[in-house]
């Protein structure tokens, strides 16, 4: 197997004085779709804010072999990687084209933002459709549309997708799973941090489950499924 895309070792990180990661180590291969599992609370978000340097942590951080443990949030989505953070957070008083476009800020390519701009229509017609809205006048569905589409326009080779399930009746969370499916399939390789396991694990190539900031289980997902442990923890099978 090739060298990993992402690959953590070791990591650890917190707030203050106070601890969230305890030694995580996983690793992301190019194509994957990997997710990572646990309960509210657990520091899979905290995971993704160091892994794009938006916190500091100990242990090490790669990207494409590259060392990133003090990279800058700037150095790290230089790298192509994109960051969808929890909650969205768009522009509101934007318009959603502008808010695709914000993703694009680093690109210079301009016929391939357009060709990129043209794929988020493709992949969420809504969008263009709404294309001269403010973003805080969408839905919750198609604020989280937004937040993808933004990030795709980046380009990214790896993107980070942080409780994409928030807020979301499950048919809106089902559309938006296809779609993760369908970037992997253009190229992009996916961290999905999720708490409904459910949602993550249909989708998923591969997962981590993580307890009170440490990696308890890891393994493809045909596996995970059928783990008498995690089921009775996650997917209410006793």
């Amino acid at each position: 197997m090739t060298a990993p895309l992402l690959e953590v070792t070791g990591l650890s990180a917190g707030y203050g004085e106070a601890p969230v990661l305890l030694g995580v180590t996983l690793t992301v291969h190019e194509g994957e779709i990997v997710t990572l599992v646990g309960s509210n609370g657990a520091g899979k978000t905290t995971l993704l804010r160091a892994i794009s340097r938006v916190i500091d942590s100990s242990g090490e951080l790669r990207v494409m072999g590259r060392d990133i443990t003090r990279s800058t949030p700037e150095e790290v989505f230089a790298l192509k990687v994109a960051h969808i953070p929890e909650g969205r957070q768009l522009f509101g008083r934007m318009t959603v084209e502008d808010n695709l476009r914000m993703g694009a800020y680093r690109r210079r390519d301009r016929a391939g933002i357009e060709a990129s701009f043209d794929e988020v229509h493709r992949l969420f017609p809504v969008l263009e459709q709404r294309r001269h809205q403010l973003a805080a006048s969408l839905s919750g569905g198609e604020q989280q549309m937004c937040a993808i589409g933004r990030a795709l326009m980046a380009a990214p080779r790896l993107l980070l997708v942080d409780e994409m399930s928030l807020g979301l009746a499950p048919v809106i969370l089902s559309g938006l799973l296809q779609v993760l499916a369908e970037i992997r399939k253009l190229g992009m390789t996916v961290l999905l941090v999720e708490q409904d396991v459910f949602a993550a694990f249909s989708v998923a190539d591969r997962a981590y489950v993580m307890e009170t900031g440490r990696i308890v289980r890891a393994g493809p997902i045909s596996d995970l499924e059928h783990d008498s442990a995690i089921q009775a923890a996650y997917l209410g099978v006793h």
